[in-house]
């Protein structure tokens, strides 16, 4: 079977708008951009993962059932703008969370890396033609251990500068539509 590419996602930050654990689906935005780079990366034969930390699961602020109405509402959201995601892994982890049965130390939590491998098994993708995108340190090193190339979103004018704040990427970015037109070839 021939290996697929993937551009794998984080959630917060990245594709929406950043609420601190956003528990509800009304609390979704999209941010400004990103359908336009899904696109261009869709039509560029990219699969579209999304692999998230939620540790609002184990701090006990929300819970399974609500993240899958949120997640829910987030492909309604895309479809609606003519675009699909290919699914959403999310780890629900946390080894300081207040609900017992989430409070471990797993191997799916960002930086680590199990969400992107689960996904790559999944969908037969050869990580080495993949990206992981991300707004935090955490995407980069999960990317990065991975063998993704790894492309940091910031707001921010400092082009061809690859490290903002210490988090080292292999690219920094402004939005998803610009790292779709860098790399959707």
């Amino acid at each position: 079977m021939t290996k697929r590419k993937a551009i794998f996602l984080d959630r917060d930050g990245t594709l929406v708008v950043h609420v601190p654990y956003l528990n509800s689906p009304d609390q979704l935005k999209l941010l400004p951009n990103a359908v336009r780079g899904i696109r261009l990366f869709k039509e560029h034969g990219y699969l579209i993962i999304i692999v998230t930390n939620q540790s609002g699961i184990a701090r006990g602020f929300f819970n399974e059932e609500c993240l899958t109405f949120i997640h829910e509402r987030l492909k309604d959201m895309l479809e609606k703008e003519g675009v699909t995601i290919d699914d959403i892994y999310y780890c629900p982890h946390y080894r300081k969370g207040a609900v017992e049965r989430y409070r471990i130390d797993c191997d799916c939590r960002k930086p680590k890396s199990k969400m992107i491998y689960d996904a790559a098994a999944e969908y037969h993708i050869d990580l080495k033609q993949s990206f992981m995108i991300g707004d935090s340190e955490t995407d980069m090193v999960a990317g990065k251990n991975a063998g993704c190339t790894c492309i940091l979103i910031k707001d921010t004018e400092i082009h061809g500068q690859n490290s903002v704040s210490g988090i080292d990427a292999d690219y920094c970015v402004k939005d998803l539509f610009e790292a779709a037109k860098l790399f959707a070839r």
